[in-house]
């Protein structure tokens, strides 16, 4: 008896968490709803930070889609959404930052760090190499000689 109710509550639940996933945003084009996905992937939510905007479920996000939404509605392109909300709320929106002198950091920090690794690793394996000098050479080779 109990494990029929079990597995009626599993249904209903999962039909009505398939029911809350029905998109919010509709468009008559096929083309803008592409748009509009591949827009909400590559913006970034300011308040979840490593969050696209497609993903986080917090207020900012819920206006960003939004307006996101009216601007591909009214028919705008990619890089004039994306110029509009740079506008609005700086590089950090867009997960590919230009590179400027306020950005060149983010560009080169993971370049040194990687040179920085491998110079280090390559001294340090310099240090660990014992160096022999031919006296020592000979006198292991009359040890391995009296031993034979």
């Amino acid at each position: 008896m109990f494990k029929p109710v079990l597995i009626i509550l599993g249904f209903l639940f999962t039909i009505t968490s398939s029911m809350a996933m029905e998109d919010k945003f509709k468009f008559d084009d096929p083309k803008q709803t592409a748009l509009f996905l591949e827009l909400t992937k590559v913006l970034r939510c300011p308040k979840c930070q490593n969050q696209n905007i497609a993903d986080s479920d917090a207020m900012i996000a819920v206006d960003l889609k939004r307006k996101v939404h009216e601007l591909v509605k009214k028919g705008q392109t990619k890089q004039q959404v994306v110029d509009f909300m740079k506008q609005r709320y700086g590089d950090f929106v867009f997960y590919e930052p230009p590179v400027n002198s306020m950005t060149i950091w983010l560009w080169l920090l993971p370049l040194f760090f990687v040179v920085g690794t491998l110079s280090w690793i390559v001294r340090s394996r310099k240090k660990s190499v014992p160096q022999i000098d031919n006296s020592q050479l000979k006198k292991a080779q009359e040890i391995l000689e009296r031993e034979e």
